[in-house]
């Protein structure tokens, strides 16, 4: 016999007692974890999707079908055939409830729905105007359609429509205006019968009718520019309406408005047209085709500028390093601290413009491309591509003149400032360094071998040359028994 306490709850399922090991809640009762399901579909339940009534359990679809809101717009039980899906249940099973109409209480004068005039609860109010309807009255009064606090446009009638309506009814008539907003044209007749009086009447509005003392007003008409219709043009005060293209009458704004030299505003095209230049290259000022000109004075109206930098000298060593004149800021490009023109500022051996991804300051106080400045001043011989080389037509391997010292250039130094292997200056375009001294790359070899070296398998020998590691092992590394000759090879015994 199963123990039963009586601190035990009792499952309303199968009214046998729920120990706390098998026990799911729901409201004010215990259920077993085996009779925790939906009482309709028979789907598991758990604590987010279970709803207790009258001591029987559901889900929240169940729930809502049986004993939620009915009704517009809840769909609650209006699809007899969305019950027969349900595993077990079907219609007969669901317990029907006699449905009597709700009496819907009138609100006081006022105080409700402007629409139908019943309370209107915090769940279902839409504001307009400060006053709440009903979401199912909140509509456009012409056409009906739903609305929200984005679309709804109040109208001076107190009433709420769409914006599309609320144009047709209370906006603007007239030219411009197009008779609606964005329902398409109307006729005459359907329109008038559908504006509203209370819509702005619209007229012809003559700015001129107030005339403005000499040079006060605006200065196409003369008259007061007040500041709701105030445009400003180069100190001058024009109307809206007046402010327009003196040639093709176009609207303008602040963006395409041009101020002529005759006082006058014009838009761009006119503009380049009346006052822009004319010639080969312009096109008879701004984007036509001009036909009445001969030959002859089209090549005479081409514009022709002969930029010469030398006209404005430079005081000595501050001009540009080339002509000698004066560099301003608009044409101005740095090179070692120098400033060049920019017509100046090219390769001096094959003329090429530079710029500062490809300019390379040269030993000669020039700027070189990188090309002509690897020619003149770069490492030379095998593996360089700068030495000239001799091709049989033998079909023999080409002859290769090598010599690791430098035939060309500046003068060996001899202060020891220079590369420890050949003594001539090391610039920044082929420095490698060892052990605070820099050296030539095509000078960068084993002492011994001539293998070239890197960072990586560079060995600095007691006598201040440079080894790479088989021969520095062999010359200064341990020797003897098991370390192979200091290089780790066999060694015959002559």
């Amino acid at each position: 016999m199963r123990f039963k306490s009586d601190e035990d709850p009792e499952c309303p399922k199968c009214s046998k007692p729920v120990f706390m090991a098998e026990a799911r809640g729901a409201g004010k009762y215990k259920w077993h974890k085996t009779c925790f399901f939906c009482q309709v579909c028979h789907k598991t339940l758990d604590s987010l999707n279970c709803c207790e009534h009258d001591k029987e359990l559901y889900c929240k679809v169940c729930h809502a079908r049986r004993y939620g809101m009915k009704g517009y717009g809840f769909a609650g039980l209006a699809a007899e055939t969305l019950d027969s899906i349900y595993l077990d249940a079907t219609l007969d099973e669901i317990p029907s409830k006699p449905t009597t109409p709700r009496i819907l209480r009138k609100a006081k004068e006022g105080e409700g729905c402007p629409r139908c005039g019943i309370h209107v609860y915090a769940a279902e109010q839409m504001l307009a105007r400060g006053k709440g309807y009903h979401r199912r009255c909140f509509k456009c009064l012409n056409c009906n359609r739903t609305l929200d606090s984005t679309t709804h446009c109040d109208g001076p009638d107190k009433e709420v429509y769409c914006r599309g309506c609320y144009a047709q009814k209370f906006g603007a008539r007239g030219y411009g205006h197009i008779g609606v907003s964005s329902l398409g044209l109307m006729s005459d007749i359907k329109d008038k019968d559908w504006q509203s009086e209370l819509a702005p009447k619209t007229a012809v509005v003559d700015p001129s009718k107030i005339q403005a003392k000499d040079g006060n007003g605006c200065p196409r008409c003369g008259g007061v520019v007040f500041s709701a219709e105030l445009v400003i043009s180069k100190g001058r005060e024009w109307h809206r309406k007046c402010y327009k293209c003196n040639d093709c009458t176009k609207t303008l704004d602040s963006i395409i408005a041009c101020d002529g030299p005759d006082r006058d505003v014009y838009c761009k095209t006119c503009y380049g047209k009346k006052w822009g230049p004319h010639g080969y290259g312009f096109a008879n000022g701004y984007g036509f085709l001009q036909t009445d000109l001969s030959e002859e004075e089209l090549a005479a109206s081409r514009p022709f500028v002969n930029i010469d930098t030398t006209s404005i000298k430079a005081p000595q060593g501050e001009g540009c390093p080339r002509c000698g004149g004066m560099v301003f800021a608009a044409e101005q490009q740095l090179a070692r601290g120098t400033m060049w023109h920019k017509q100046c500022y090219n390769c001096f051996e094959c003329h090429r413009p530079l710029d500062s991804m490809l300019a390379c300051d040269g030993p000669d106080k020039e700027i070189h491309c990188r090309t002509c400045y690897g020619k003149l001043f770069g490492p030379k011989g095998f593996g360089y591509g700068h030495t000239p080389t001799l091709v049989s037509t033998t079909g023999e391997a080409p002859v290769i003149a090598h010599d690791a010292v430098p035939k060309t250039g500046p003068k060996k130094v001899e202060d020891g400032k220079g590369c420890p292997r050949c003594g001539y200056p090391v610039y920044a375009a082929e420095l490698m360094i060892s052990k605070n001294r820099v050296w030539h790359k095509r000078c960068f070899s084993c002492i011994e071998c001539g293998k070239h070296l890197d960072s990586m398998n560079l060995n600095d020998g007691p006598n201040l040359e440079i080894y790479c590691r088989g021969c520095y092992n062999r010359n200064y590394g341990i020797k003897g028994f098991g370390f192979g000759m200091g290089a780790g090879t066999l060694t015959a015994m002559v």
